[in-house]
């Protein structure tokens, strides 16, 4: 299983006015992680839009635990990796460590999806390739 670990320094724009992170940077964070570990399995955003005309892997589901808190100048690490592949749809997990303590487990679904056939302002899903799912193993 393909699993990528991203450093993180976390700046005075992540943070609120007490200096800790506020909570929907990490969301930032898990999405430029899961966009990072695409590029890990050999399909960085553009290729992977071009190479199979999709519309992207929009976030449907998320959720996170917080167990410690991050702040300003703190350096974390994310790890991510692909827990469960769907047909169009798959569910990305990950740990972000302040130090060697789980400080955010979180979980994103995401779908594979194309243009609407009907109409081109709408998306839907499509089955996900097998040569996609093949790079995650």
């Amino acid at each position: 299983m393909l699993t990528n670990k991203k450093t993180i320094h976390i700046e005075w724009g992540d943070c609120d006015p007490l200096g800790i992170v506020y909570y929907p940077r990490y969301f930032e964070f898990f999405d430029a992680c899961t966009n990072a570990l695409f590029e890990a399995a050999g399909f960085p955003k553009p290729l992977l839009l071009k190479r199979f005309s999709i519309a992207g892997i929009p976030l449907v589901e998320a959720r996170a635990r917080f167990l410690v808190p991050s702040a300003f100048g703190d350096t974390v690490t994310v790890e991510t990796h692909v827990a469960e592949w769907g047909t169009s749809s798959f569910s990305v997990g990950h740990k972000l460590f302040k130090g060697e303590a789980l400080a955010v487990e979180a979980f994103e679904k995401r779908v594979w999806t194309v243009q609407a056939s009907d109409d081109p302002r709408r998306i839907q899903s499509q089955p996900i390739p097998r040569e996609v799912i093949e790079r995650f193993r």
